[in-house]
C-alpha cells in the first residue's frame, strides 16, 4: 500500500510538474507573440504619430523605449505574470484560489490602472501639444492658462479613474473629482474672465459682422484699416502700427466704420 501510494504522489507530482512546463512554454510564446502583435496593432491605427511631440513619448524614449513599446511590454508582462501564476497553482507549489485570485482580481486591476495612467499622460500632454499650437497666435497671455489647466486635468480624472481600478472607495473618488472640478471652474472662470467676455463679443461679432476686414474703422481711440478679426481680438492697422483690441473692448465701446 505504502509503496503504491509513494508511486501515485510520484506519478502526480511528474504529471503537475509536466503540466506546469507546458503552461510556462505555451504562456512564453503566447505574452511574445501577443506583445509583438499589440505592437504592430497600435502601430497599425497610428499611435505612434497620435503621441508624437507628447511629453510622455520623449520620456519614453529617453529611457530607450517608446509608448508603443512600453504598452506592448506591459501587455507581455501581464501574460508572463499570469503564465507564472498558473503554472505554479498547477504544480503545487501555491493554493489554486489564490492564483486564481492574483489573476482574475489584482493583476488585471493594476494592469487596467497602470494603462489608465499611461493613456491619462499621453492624452494630456497631446491636448496641451493641441491647444498651445491652435492658440499661439491669440493675443491674450491669459489663454497660456488654458492648455495647462486642460492637461492638469485630463491628469487627474485619468488618477481617479486608475485609483477606482484598484479598488478604492469611488463614493469618495467621486467626492474628490467633484470638487477639482468645482475649483477649476470658479478660479479658471476668475482667472480667464477677460478672455471669456472677449470670446463672446467676439462670436457675436463674427456672426453679426459689422464690420469686416479691409474696412477702415475707428475703435478705442484707434483709427485703421482691420487686419484680422478673430474671437479674441481684432487687428487694426494705420502707418506701420498695429493695434489689438480685444473683441469685448470693441462691444462696450462701439465702432465707427469709415465710408
Amino acid at each position: 500500500m505504502q509503496v503504491e501510494r509513494f508511486a501515485e504522489d510520484v506519478l502526480d507530482a511528474v504529471s503537475n510538474s509536466v503540466g506546469a512546463i507546458l503552461i510556462l512554454v505555451v504562456g512564453l510564446i503566447l505574452g511574445f507573440l501577443v506583445g509583438r502583435y499589440a505592437r504592430r496593432f497600435m502601430v497599425a491605427i497610428g499611435l505612434p504619430r497620435a503621441v508624437e511631440g507628447t511629453r510622455f513619448e520623449r520620456t519614453a524614449q529617453r529611457i530607450g523605449t517608446s509608448t508603443v513599446g512600453l504598452i506592448a511590454t506591459l501587455v507581455t508582462l501581464f501574460i508572463y505574470i499570469a503564465t507564472v501564476a498558473s503554472a505554479l497553482s498547477v504544480a503545487g507549489t501555491i493554493e489554486t484560489d489564490l492564483s486564481l485570485f492574483a489573476f482574475a482580481g489584482i493583476i488585471p486591476s493594476v494592469f487596467a490602472a497602470i494603462l489608465i495612467v499611461i493613456a491619462g499622460l499621453v492624452l494630456g500632454d497631446k491636448a496641451e501639444v493641441t491647444l498651445q499650437e491652435r492658440l499661439e497666435n491669440v493675443k491674450f497671455t491669459e489663454v497660456n492658462l488654458i492648455p495647462k489647466l486642460v492637461k492638469y486635468s485630463i491628469y487627474y480624472v485619468a488618477g481617479i479613474i486608475a485609483l477606482a481600478q484598484l479598488g478604492l472607495a469611488a463614493g469618495a473618488l467621486y467626492v474628490l473629482l467633484g470638487g477639482y472640478l468645482l475649483a477649476v471652474i470658479v478660479f479658471g472662470g476668475l482667472a480667464l474672465k477677460d478672455v471669456l467676455a472677449a470670446a463672446t463679443a467676439g462670436i457675436y461679432l463674427l456672426l453679426s459682422q459689422p464690420y469686416g476686414i479691409g474696412d477702415e474703422v475707428e475703435v478705442a481711440g484707434h483709427r485703421g484699416i482691420v487686419s484680422e478679426v478673430d474671437v479674441f481680438v481684432t487687428t487694426v492697422e494705420n502707418d506701420g502700427e498695429e493695434f489689438v483690441v480685444p473683441n469685448d473692448l470693441v462691444f462696450r465701446s462701439g465702432i465707427i466704420r469709415v465710408r
